[in-house]
């Protein structure tokens, strides 16, 4: 199903990865989604709050990735 299939106004839940690894904890995705996504305080890297989100923060889920100059978040 596409978002064009979609009912208006039905909401669909994501899933959310995230690769420390290339992570430059650059703070895009906290300032986005703080819901979703916060920082180590000891390395500055991204931590994952939510790998399943909560209906309706999806397209936050998806700009953070979006903003994420390392690509270090994955929407699936």
């Amino acid at each position: 199903m596409t978002a064009a299939d979609r009912p208006v106004g039905e909401k669909r839940t994501v899933r959310v990865e995230v690769d420390r690894d290339a992570c430059c904890g650059s703070g895009n995705c906290v300032l986005t989604a703080p819901e979703v996504f916060t920082q180590d305080d000891a390395d500055g890297l991204v931590l994952l709050l939510a790998a399943a989100p909560p209906v309706g923060n999806a397209e936050l889920v998806r700009r953070a990735a979006d903003l994420c100059p390392a690509g270090a978040i994955r929407v699936v």
